[in-house]
């Protein structure tokens, strides 16, 4: 029985929650399920991470990994009319409310769809990748979405990725700077991390 939020397809029973959250200074409406991440608000490190592009504007196109229901794509997307967002997550009841959400929010400048890290992915050029990666899928998923968004973005792209310090953001930190050749932490909040690594030429 796979009932992970990593999971393809999670078993659960059904209880749909409608509840309200204000995120970059917009109003949503979000519907979660049994079988999602942070089913019952949008968790703190996705708010961390927002928090630390609240005054980055995007205009090109942005790649959400393991996007859950959508908070953090879905803010940003609202947030930056220019640019289009692709929201990908591995599960497909995720995905469904990720569409949901999209919807009911009026955010159209969206692509959702299933994509298990980069296996659906095929742009390359892409002016940032975001992620709250899944930490209990274990640290060589983690890792790998890390280290495979540098091959997704084009030069003077950004991955900005949440850690908490306990579970993995100083081996992170680490895996980054290999990849990339550099790491900053941009902010930290609560033992929360966000880590940010450029694609130089």
């Amino acid at each position: 029985m796979e009932n992970h939020y990593y999971s393809k397809n999670p078993t659960v029973e059904h209880e749909e929650k409608n509840w309200n959250f204000e995120l970059l200074g917009n109003d949503f409406s979000f519907v979660t399920d049994n079988g999602v991440f942070s089913k019952n608000t949008v968790d703190y490190g996705s708010r961390v991470l927002l928090a630390a592009l609240s005054n980055t504007s995007f205009t090109g196109k942005v790649l959400d990994v393991g996007c859950g229901y959508g908070p953090i794509g879905l803010a940003l997307a609202k947030k930056n009319p220019e640019a289009h967002f692709d929201l990908v997550d591995v599960n497909e009841l995720a995905l469904e409310l990720a569409k949901k959400n999209a919807a009911q929010n009026q955010v159209a400048n969206v692509s959702i769809y299933e994509s298990n890290a980069y296996t659906n992915v095929k742009a390359d050029d892409y002016e940032a990748i975001v992620t709250n990666p899944p930490i209990r899928a274990g640290k060589q998923v983690v890792h790998d979405i890390l280290a495979n968004a540098y091959d997704h973005l084009k030069v003077g792209g950004t991955l900005i990725a949440v850690l908490q310090k306990k579970q993995g953001a100083p081996s992170a930190k680490k895996k980054m700077t290999e990849v990339f050749g550099n790491c900053e932490v941009i902010l930290k909040d609560k033992g929360y991390f966000i880590l940010q690594s450029v694609k130089e030429g």
